[in-house]
């Protein structure tokens, strides 16, 4: 049977996702899971408002809201003034946010060395360009 290609996409990034968060539970971030890091990935340097991270995520409000809420009480992001309206809060990653960020980096840069290794390097080379461009279709929150 021929897998369809959105699965074939799948099937790494599920494999990256569990190396990574097996690099992250093992430096001692035991505590956050794939949903929260949905969230998480897509905080702007400078912060993002709560319904920007939800449409990102492609989840409710709400829901980006609760894992904001696990997020905060585990030191992994912190809610501050938007200095551009009184009225709105941003979510910005906290200092244990932003001491996870290099091991995750590290495991990632680890499994691409991988996938290059047996790719080849022009044939790694090649899947990136394919898959950035695909991302000028399929992503409308390029950043």
């Amino acid at each position: 049977m021929e897998l369809n290609t959105g699965l074939l996409l799948f099937i790494p990034y599920r494999a990256m996702e569990a190396r990574v968060f097996a690099g992250l539970a093992a430096a001692g971030y035991d505590d956050f899971t794939p949903a929260q890091a949905r969230v998480f990935q897509r905080i702007a340097p400078g912060g993002s408002r709560l319904t920007d991270l939800a449409e990102q995520a492609q989840i409710t409000k709400q829901s980006a809201g609760f894992l904001v809420d696990q997020l905060e009480r585990a030191g992994y992001v912190e809610r501050a003034p938007d200095p551009t309206d009184a009225r709105a809060r941003l979510v910005k990653i906290a200092s244990r946010g932003a001491a996870a960020i290099p091991v995750a980096a590290a495991v990632v840069a680890e499994v691409e060395a991988e996938w290059a290794a047996h790719l080849g390097p022009e044939r790694m080379e090649q899947l990136r360009e394919a898959l950035t461009a695909l991302r000028e279709i399929t992503d409308p929150y390029q950043r």
